[in-house]
């Protein structure tokens, strides 16, 4: 629990020192203390089981730079597919090809089955429809190259390894 605790401080104290823009000794101080009472009193409410109450799962569980890389390919996917949906949109023939995907996400770590279903839902030209027995997706996209990430299962490997699992 004491690595977890560090880690929530330092997180909470680094981002306290961006957005203070205090290096006074005193607000330093406080800032550490702060961010120190915080991961304590929160340390709890940072664990989450999974659907069967077997494994516990902790938020902070996972390569900050393995999310951060993961962070800037999802956010080039976003922009690559909003360039795809404004083309079908300014075109006069609408060259949709709609697509219902349907898969089965083997994460255990709802951590990580919440992260998928989050970056669906941001890609524009995609949306969850359906999830059924908590892990079977019915996903609609607006065209094939929006589903073929799903399809080809890139996103679902890519969420894997933030989380150091194979998929």
């Amino acid at each position: 629990m004491t690595k977890y605790w560090l880690k929530a401080t330092i997180i909470l104290y680094i981002l306290w020192l961006l957005l203070s823009g205090k290096v006074e000794a005193k607000f330093l101080l406080t800032g550490l203390v702060a961010a120190g009472v915080i991961s304590w009193l929160c340390l709890k409410s940072l664990w989450i089981f999974n659907e069967k109450k077997q494994n516990a799962y902790s938020l902070l569980d996972i390569s900050l730079w393995r999310f951060a890389r993961y962070w800037l390919w999802l956010f080039v996917e976003i922009v690559k597919a909003s360039l795809d949906v404004a083309k079908i949109v300014v075109k006069r023939k609408m060259p949709v090809d709609p697509q219902l995907i349907e898969f089965d996400c083997r994460f255990d770590n709802p951590i990580a089955t919440a992260m998928l279903i989050n970056s669906i839902i941001l890609t524009p030209g995609t949306v969850t429809i359906d999830v059924l027995d908590g892990n079977h997706f019915v996903v609609h996209a607006l065209t094939y190259d929006a589903a073929k990430g799903l399809i080809e299962e890139e996103m679902q490997r890519k969420i894997a390894a933030v989380f150091g699992q194979t998929y």
